[in-house]
């Protein structure tokens, strides 16, 4: 493949790296960089007859995962033209990621460029939380979300999901970069901000997905592992404090932990996380039971939980069940729900090899930078917590930016490793 010349591989990184920060401000600019980068990028993979980036089996799986979903979509689903608007084009996540893989073989200045792009928002998030929290608004006049933190995001509210999404992404390239001391004791005061403002922003899943994916990435690293434990113990004796002083904060995070790790109880019967998400979460089960093989056709729970044959509870009916597995039983059935269930079951079965070789010391099959990736991965496919639209835009473009870095990593002969 003829590589591009410097002037626009440049001004292309750039563009690419700008879905960053422009996922703060909701999810059309993203999805527009996303699908032009991927038209751009089947353009120029035809033009050299050069495949070899959709040679492998995750993205033959995906691929496969994503015609099967058009073909619910036109035979299945109630709602067709609903229906295809969000399995047609879905493809172009998978394309975007080796986009990205592509970009990095061509310059490694990329990885770079996402480093920097993903410190300067972090911090530019907890420097506006943090003045929120205090203040009652942010430095552009956002007020809290209730009484929760929002920063740019305004009555988005999903500031902890966006920070403890791509902080394993954020962790990773740290971990490849040629650092000086300066920067890392920087960098671990940053890390220790943001930990404690998840915390302070009210999101509970956010919350436990930050602790989840830290406690995969401390288990399964080599390098800077003292290093996070030691900021996470920082933050936590902050969070503590902050869970004392602040009895909503309090209430709301740690009143009902089990919502955020599987089942509670209330009166006589096992709710799900929360009596909402059990309405949700039952309805979209009736909804697999009627239709267990092919479901109903993507993003039909909205239309299908209308039927009071499926209705459950008093919250029956929204625009998703906000948990992407019974999501896709509910939507295409156990075929569909089998591909998301392969991912979790490739990274648990990474983890466990890992863990391994860890334990006997042996040669570990994974780089530090590689497990952080895939912990990014498993707060995506953990089946256990409330989730949002698996079709939804926004998240789609979170979720699929570690893939392509991954790809990059297990199936590039141009290997990263503290190369910037």
């Amino acid at each position: 493949m003829n590589n591009l010349k410097y002037s626009n591989s440049v001004l292309i990184n750039l563009i690419i790296v700008s879905i960053i920060p422009l996922l703060i401000w909701g999810p059309f600019f993203p999805d527009l960089i996303v699908s032009v980068s991927s038209l751009f990028f089947l353009y120029i993979s035809f033009k050299n007859k050069k495949f070899y980036f959709f040679n492998n089996k995750p993205l033959i799986i995906f691929f496969v995962f994503c015609i099967y979903c058009i073909l619910l979509s036109i035979f299945v689903a109630e709602d067709k033209m609903l229906s295809i608007k969000s399995s047609l084009f879905y493809f172009r996540i998978g394309i975007f990621s080796c986009f990205i893989w592509y970009l990095i073989d061509q310059n490694k200045k990329i990885l770079s460029n996402f480093y920097s792009i993903l410190i300067l928002c972090f911090s530019l998030l907890v420097i506006d939380g943090y003045f929120q929290y205090f203040t009652g608004e942010n430095i552009f006049g956002f007020k809290l979300y209730g009484s929760r933190i929002s920063s740019f995001f305004g009555d988005e509210a999903i500031l902890g999901s966006y920070l403890s999404r791509l902080f394993p992404l954020l962790f990773g390239l740290f971990l490849i970069k040629k650092k000086q001391k300066l920067e890392i004791y920087f960098v671990g005061i940053l890390f220790i901000l943001v930990d404690i403002l998840i915390f302070m922003s009210g999101e509970r899943t956010a919350f436990f997905f930050l602790n989840l994916s830290t406690i995969f990435i401390i288990a399964l690293i080599k390098k800077y592992q003292i290093f996070r434990l030691i900021t996470l113990i920082i933050a936590s004796i902050f969070i503590l404090f902050l869970s004392v002083n602040n009895s909503n904060l309090r209430d709301r995070m740690f009143s009902t932990p089990a919502k955020n790790m599987g089942i509670i109880e209330s009166s006589s019967k096992t709710v799900i996380f929360t009596p909402a998400h059990d309405s949700l979460i039952r309805t979209a089960y009736k909804m697999f039971k009627d239709k267990p093989m092919l479901g109903h056709g993507p993003k039909m729970f909205r239309v299908i939980c209308k039927n009071e044959k499926y209705a459950k509870g008093t919250v029956s009916c929204m625009t998703h069940p906000h948990n992407f597995y019974i999501q896709l039983l509910a939507e295409t059935g156990i075929i569909g729900f089998l591909f998301l269930f392969a991912v979790l079951s490739y990274v648990a079965y990474s983890a466990f090899r890992q863990l391994k070789s860890i334990i006997f010391r042996q040669k570990r099959p994974f780089t530090d930078y590689q497990i952080c990736l895939l912990a990014g991965t498993l707060i995506t496919v953990w089946p256990f917590s409330p989730n949002g639209n698996f079709f939804n835009n926004w998240l789609m473009i979170v979720y699929g930016l570690p893939i392509g870095f991954y790809l990059q990593s297990i199936f590039s002969k141009k290997m990263v490793s503290n190369v910037f």
